[in-house]
């Protein structure tokens, strides 16, 4: 029965995750190596507890959480169809069902359209990783542009982030302070807003209600 510590010091997933953070500093992506894995992975295990989730769930969020961004180096486009398959590649001879869960979750983690929730790991992973949006996730290659592109522009603008659950009124929320004097707020909703949608759609997959709070105002 493998675990977080375990996926964690697989030579293979590191390689990937660490090819994957070459590849998209060469097209001027967001972070995605390990600070973001770890973010991720972090964030997804402590929804999962904060939802009642098993302990064996909570791990398995977890793992699909660290792994979900893996397969970038291979396609930008459909990378969260190649990570799903480069887990199962290199852990085929695990649990078969926990594998098809890990697979599906990072395989639904970006594509809100192509699929439907059908266990919670999915969902949980989704709030983990849309919910990540801060500016150690811009590049310090990148601060020299941080004002051509919108990305970095939003990225940076993000002084705090964090997920709020309520389980008495079954609500989560994700908790932003954005620095106006960096990005107007209408910024974020100009390229989140389908994210948001699908962390939407997540919580009430998992029976809660989304909400987005920016500078201490509710949006959502």
């Amino acid at each position: 029965m493998f675990t977080l510590n375990q996926i964690k010091k697989d030579p293979q997933v590191l390689e990937f995750i660490r090819q994957t953070e070459i590849t998209l500093g060469v097209l001027e992506y967001s972070e995605h190596g390990l600070r973001h894995s770890n973010l991720v992975a972090d964030r997804a295990r402590t929804i999962a507890r904060e939802i009642g989730l098993t302990d064996r769930e909570q791990e398995i969020c977890a793992i699909a959480g660290f792994c979900h961004d893996m397969g970038n180096f291979l396609g930008r486009t459909q990378h969260h169809y190649w990570g799903a398959l480069l887990f199962h590649q290199i852990f085929i001879n695990e649990n078969p069902e926990e594998l098809s869960i890990i697979m599906q979750a990072i395989a639904n983690h970006d594509k809100q359209s192509e699929m439907k929730f059908s266990n919670p790991v999915s969902a949980v992973v989704v709030l983990a990783d849309k919910s990540d949006v801060h500016r150690t996730r811009v590049r310090k290659n990148s601060m020299a542009g941080i004002h051509a592109d919108i990305h970095s522009r939003v990225n940076y603008g993000a002084t705090f982030s964090r997920v709020k659950i309520d389980k008495r009124k079954k609500r989560i929320t994700l908790v932003l302070k954005i620095d106006k004097k960096v990005v107007p707020i209408m910024q974020y909703f100009e390229i989140f807003t389908d994210r948001m949608v699908y962390c939407r759609q997540a919580a009430e997959f998992l029976g809660y209600k989304f909400g987005l709070v920016i500078n201490h105002i509710e949006l959502l």
